[in-house]
């Protein structure tokens, strides 16, 4: 049950005010905050969040400002705008899209969609030997260990939260269906399909 002090502080609390906390907290966490982890640090209701995410959502915008305010990854966070990102990309080496090669963008699009998935399953898709590209994605942080097979004890691989945040995904149900993608994926989405089914439940 909540306290005295934690109501009296939510009904006096203006939403400029409160923006400046929510503010605050989405500059020194590390990844996207949910509105329920927001309301818990500044002890106060999630619809006062929301008018604060609001207030600030206007402010960080592409166009009035470098630092844009984004619902990503399940959760709220500031990232570069697009007109600084490439600049912001050069100081900290931080994987961008335009960054990685061919190899592992299709390496991620097969683990985001059919994902945990091992080696083996990604370079049968590929047809290619993926060792070098999984090991390269892993280092960048956008897929990490997501169990292993029960058989052989094989690691399978999943994308991570910074994937999401990079590619300003709200989730993966935010990714596009294969079918929409057009024509020229009907062999990589009839391999997709095959690989799926003879994957263990």
């Amino acid at each position: 049950m909540d306290s005295p002090l934690r109501l009296i502080t939510t009904e006096v609390t203006p939403a400029s005010e409160l923006a400046k906390t929510v503010e605050a907290l989405l500059v020194v966490a590390s990844q996207p905050l949910p509105v329920e982890d927001l309301a818990a640090a500044a002890e106060v209701d999630v619809l006062h969040i929301g008018e604060a995410l609001e207030l600030l959502s206007e402010r960080y915008s592409e166009e009035k400002s470098g630092i844009v305010l984004e619902l990503v990854a399940g959760g709220w966070a500031f990232r570069a705008s697009a007109a600084a990102s490439e600049a912001c990309a050069r100081l900290f080496e931080k994987p961008v899209e335009k960054g990685l090669s061919q190899a592992a963008l299709e390496t991620l699009a097969i683990v985001a969609y059919l994902g945990p998935m091992t080696r083996p399953e990604v370079a049968r898709i590929r047809g290619v030997n993926v060792d070098g590209v999984i090991a390269g994605l892993v280092e960048r942080g956008l897929i990490a260990e997501g169990g292993r097979e029960n058989e052989f004890g094989a690691i399978r691989y999943r994308t991570t939260p910074l994937f999401e945040r990079i590619f300003g995904l709200e989730s993966l149900a935010a990714l596009p269906r294969v079918d929409d993608l057009g024509a020229d994926v009907t062999e990589i989405r009839e391999r997709l399909e095959a690989v799926a089914e003879k994957r263990p439940a």
